[in-house]
C-alpha cells in the first residue's frame, strides 16, 4: 500500500455537528501469524498484553465467548477443515480459553447458536475441534448452544434504548448472564452485509427457536432447525410473539437493510468487550461455503480489540476497504454500513485517524480481498 493510499483511507472521517459528542475510541492490536502452527497462544498474550492485559479485565470474572461456526459441521469449502475457511479456528479458540482462564477469569463459557447436533460441544467436535484439550487447558470450561433455550429456564430480555429493527431482543440466557463478553470472529466478505466481523458474528445470538423460520407462532419452538431468512433477512414472518415484532414492517425486505440494523440493534444492548478477528486464513467473496464465487485466502492477521467499532473499522482497511464506505461502494453494494449504525448509536468510532493501532500497523498489515 502507497502512502497516498493510506492517507485518502484515513482522510475518510465522519462528518459530526458541532454539538455531537464524539463515539468512543479504544486501541486495537494486529499481529502477524502466517500459519496455525505457529505459538498462538503466545501471540495472542502479546495482544492483549498491548490491550492493557487481561487480569484487570477478567479476573473473578465469568467470561463469555462467542464463536463463530456459521454453516455447520457438514459444510466445507473444497474439502478443507473449517478452521481454515470460514469458522474460527479450534487453535485460537483454546488459545482464548486458556488465557482467560490463566488470568483468573473464575468461569469461562463457550456460546455459539449451533447447528447440526444440540449440543455444543458436539457440533464443534464435528468441527474439527478436540473438546477433551479445550477442557483439559480450562478447568469447567462451559458450553451452551444458543439457538434453544439451553440450561436456563427463561429467555432473556434486552430492550433497545434506540432501536433500528426491534425494540426488545428476546435471547438466550447466557448472553445476560456474563460479566465480560468476548466476540471471536473471522476475517470474511459476507455476500449479503459486504463483512462478518465481531459485531456480525453476534447477530447468531438470536435463537432459531423465535428467529427462525419454523420458529413457534406465540411460544418459541424447541426443537426449530431452519434459519432466520424469513423473519429476519426479507421480514416474512414476525417472531415469536414472546418477542416484540418488527418496528417498521414492510419498509424493506432487504436482508442489507434489515441484518445490519439488527446487528447495529445487538451491538448496543450486548456490548462487545474484546473484539477478537481470526485473519490467518479465511475466505474472501462471501461467508461460507454456500456462496458462490469464494476463494481462500492467507492474510497472515490476527486483530484485538476493545470496542467493536474500532476493531472492525481496522479490520475493515486491513482487507483494504474504507470503515466510511456507504451503501453502494464495496464493500457494501447492497448493504448498509453496519459500524456507521452502531457509530450514530454511539458504539464507537469508525475514524482511523482517532484509533490507536498497537503491534502491527495497518499499512503493514494490509491483505486486499478484492482482487
Amino acid at each position: 500500500m502507497t502512502r497516498r493510499e493510506w492517507l485518502a483511507l484515513i482522510a475518510a472521517a465522519p462528518l459530526l455537528k458541532a454539538d455531537t459528542q464524539p463515539a468512543p475510541v479504544a486501541p486495537v492490536s494486529i499481529a502477524r501469524c502466517a500459519s496455525y502452527d505457529e505459538d498462538v497462544t503466545a501471540k495472542l498474550a502479546a495482544m492483549f498484553d498491548q490491550l492493557g492485559g487481561l487480569p484487570k479485565l477478567v479476573r473473578n470474572k465469568t467470561v463469555t465467548i462467542k464463536l463463530n461456526l456459521t454453516g455447520g459441521p457438514g459444510m466445507r469449502v473444497n474439502g478443507a477443515e473449517p478452521g481454515l475457511t470460514h469458522m474460527v479456528h479450534p487453535k485460537l479458540v483454546t488459545a482464548t480459553a486458556y488465557l482467560m482462564s490463566r488470568a483468573g477469569a473464575k468461569r469461562v463459557r463457550l456460546v455459539e447458536s449451533a447447528w447440526g447436533p444440540r449440543m455444543l460441544e458436539d457440533s464443534m467436535q464435528a468441527s474439527g475441534f478436540d473438546i477433551k484439550a479445550l477442557q483439559s487447558a480450562v478447568n469447567g470450561l462451559e458450553f451452551e448452544n444458543t439457538n434453544i433455550l439451553g440450561q436456563a429456564k427463561q429467555y432473556s430480555r434486552f430492550k433497545v434504548p434506540n432501536p433500528y429493527m426491534y425494540s426488545e431482543y428476546v435471547l438466550n440466557h447466557s448472553y445476560a448472564d456474563t460479566d465480560f463478553f468476548v466476540s471471536m470472529a473471522k476475517l470474511k466478505n459476507h455476500a449479503e452485509c459486504g463483512v462478518t466481523l465481531s459485531m456480525k458474528n453476534c447477530f447468531g445470538m438470536t435463537p432459531v427457536s423465535i428467529y427462525g423460520d419454523d420458529a413457534g407462532v406465540d411460544e418459541p419452538n424447541e426443537g426449530a432447525s431452519m434459519s432466520r431468512q424469513g423473519v429476519c433477512h426479507i421480514g416474512r414472518r414476525q417472531p415469536a410473539k414472546i418477542a416484540p415484532p418488527e418496528l417498521h414492517p414492510g419498509v424493506s425486505n432487504s436482508a442489507g437493510y434489515r441484518v445490519s440494523r439488527i446487528v447495529a440493534d445487538l451491538s448496543v444492548v450486548r456490548p462487545i468487550h474484546l473484539a477478537i478477528i481470526d485473519g490467518v486464513q479465511s475466505i474472501a467473496g462471501g461467508e461460507g461455503p454456500w456462496n458462490r464465487g469464494i476463494r481462500r485466502v492467507s492474510p497472515g492477521v490476527m486483530i484485538a480489540g476493545l470496542n467493536p467499532v474500532c476493531t472492525d473499522a481496522v479490520a475493515v482497511a486491513v482487507m483494504g476497504y474504507s470503515p466510511r464506505a456507504d451503501r453502494g461502494t464495496k464493500p457494501f453494494p447492497h448493504a448498509d454500513n453496519t459500524m456507521l449504525l452502531a457509530e450514530a448509536n454511539g458504539v464507537g468510532s469508525t475514524d482511523l485517524k482517532r484509533i490507536e493501532v498497537r503491534g502491527v500497523p495497518v499499512e503493514q498489515a494490509m491483505y486486499r480481498y478484492e482482487v
